[in-house]
């Protein structure tokens, strides 16, 4: 007899089916897992051993040969221990083989038979509601797969409980959706004393989805600008809850089964590996830019990460994705993210101060920004200077407007751009802010007047612009029209777009 369970392998946020092949036939006394199997599903034979042994079951002394196919998919990770331990309580006798065909499983065993999360849960619902079948997860994953509408989820705390309720003596509560609290903890525009110009940026980068760059000396207060943008983006829709979610789901990152209400700001350290940034290493886990799709990337000090790994960033903020090679396959993950960066000036950080200022200038700002190659700053929409904040600014009361007004100014214009963007009846999945426009739309919605067009070519021959430069202008008008409730593109919208273009030292 072969015992067969449904389960699932993951290739990006993608679900493959995997059956699990359980035989347990004469011959040698052995345990035997094949099909690609990596170390830690290998190790799954001890798990699943101590598991019964706590149950007070014993394995049967023949020889028992797993099968995962297909046997060409490499299969990762511990969450196959719990097919491989209902396939054997199928081949037992213990567990009926109907019933056990109607549900995916997944979840890992402890030596004692409790279950433990694993990552991955929400996509293998959605999978399985896809084939009409159930899910059988660990009950610290149960609320996650909850949100997979129209399946029955079994979220049992141990392999005991699975049993009793497949025989009938323990009834297994459904488990209840839970989503992430709203945080409060952002910081608010009205801690930032001055640098009206800077907030100004950060609102257009918020209305729009673009790209944003503060140049200025240390302690001008780029941090803490980049920090509260979070505060004023608006809330996560439904779709964009659902695709975050799957992303740290399929990283291991959601805390007890909740989905992700709040726009993710991820903040890694220059230090930071390739890998580690755009996803890769031994099991193609999401990286960075990743996990802060539908979110924000601050990348801080940007001239002080690695070449190769800011060059990486450049494919992925064109097309919102990012692929990953192996040799026997590819993954993509999505990464539509918004990137803030912040830098220097130069190394020492005081170009233009003369009392500061090294005796190398203004060679030392040609240097560290060369740094950083013209194709990137290209990609990046609005440049900005945030000069160094005086005394008497500190000394000043709190300004009168904090995050909560121009998330209001901010949620309007993205309606606008909602509202325009919109295809209805449509299933394809368009673009959401000005930021991700291109080509014929862009023209369309984004033409200016007669006036802005002729600034906008005698300064696009003057900055010699580039073509994704002239475009990525018109992005930015579009948005400043946006904010301005006006339905055309102006030339006083032009001119503000201009303004932050940067003309980079050595490009």
């Amino acid at each position: 007899m072969v015992a067969r369970v449904n389960t699932v392998a993951f290739q990006g946020i993608d679900v493959l089916d995997i059956d699990v092949q359980v035989q347990v036939s004469g011959g040698v006394v052995a345990f035997t897992v094949v099909g690609l199997p990596d170390k830690a599903v290998g190790e799954s034979r001890e798990r699943v051993r101590g598991a019964f042994q706590a149950l007070g079951l014993s394995l049967p002394p023949k020889r028992i040969t797993v099968n995962m196919a297909p046997a060409d998919v490499q299969k990762e990770g511990s969450h196959y221990d719990l097919p491989i331990a209902l396939g054997l309580l199928v081949a037992m006798g213990i567990l009926p083989a109907e019933e056990i065909a109607g549900y995916t499983a997944l979840g890992e065993l402890a030596l004692d038979g409790s279950l433990t999360a694993v990552a991955g849960v929400l996509p293998a619902a959605i999978g399985a509601a896809a084939h009409e079948r159930g899910l059988i997860c660990p009950a610290a994953c149960g609320s996650e797969a909850a949100w997979a509408s129209g399946i029955e989820v079994l979220a049992p705390p141990t392999l005991l409980a699975l049993i009793n309720h497949f025989k009938g003596t323990q009834i297994l509560v459904p488990p209840k959706p839970h989503m992430e609290e709203i945080s409060t903890s952002m910081r608010d525009l009205r801690d930032v004393k001055g640098q009206e110009t800077a907030k100004r940026a950060l609102e257009v980068a918020a209305c729009g989805g673009h790209n944003l760059l503060m140049v200025g000396p240390p302690g001008s207060g780029k941090s803490m600008l980049a920090s509260c943008l979070p505060g004023i983006l608006p809330p996560l829709d439904a779709e964009e809850t659902l695709e975050v979610s799957m992303i740290h789901s399929v990283a291991g990152y959601l805390q007890g089964g909740r989905l992700l209400r709040n726009r993710q700001f991820r903040e890694p350290h220059q230090g930071t590996s390739l890998p580690a940034l755009v996803g890769g290493g031994s099991r193609a886990k999401p990286g960075e830019i990743s996990l802060a799709h539908n979110g924000v990337l601050f990348l801080d000090e940007l001239p002080e990460f690695p070449r190769q790994v800011l060059e990486a960033l450049r494919q992925p903020l064109e097309g919102g994705k990012v692929t990953i090679a192996r040799a026997n396959h590819h993954i993509t993950y999505p990464a539509r993210f918004q990137l803030i960066a912040a830098m220097n000036p130069c190394r020492c950080g005081y170009l233009g101060d003369a009392s500061r200022a090294c005796s190398q200038a203004p060679k030392c700002a040609t240097q560290y920004q060369s740094k950083i190659s013209g194709p990137l700053f290209d990609r990046i929409d609005l440049h900005v200077d945030v000069p160094p904040v005086s005394a008497a600014d500190l000394s000043l009361p709190p300004p009168a407007e904090g995050s909560a007004e121009v998330a209001v100014r901010v949620a309007a214009a993205r309606e606008v751009q909602s509202d325009r963007l919109r295809v209805p009846g449509s299933r394809t999945k368009g673009p959401r802010t000005n930021a991700e426009v291109d080509g014929e739309l862009l023209e369309r919605i984004a033409a200016p007047d007669q006036s802005g067009r002729a600034l906008l070519t005698e300064a696009a021959e003057r900055m010699r612009l580039s073509a994704r430069g002239y475009h990525r202008v018109l992005r930015v008008a579009r948005t400043l029209a946006d904010m301005a409730h006006s339905t055309g593109v102006r030339r006083q919208h032009i001119a503000e777009a201009l303004s932050y273009r940067r003309v980079v030292p050595g490009k």
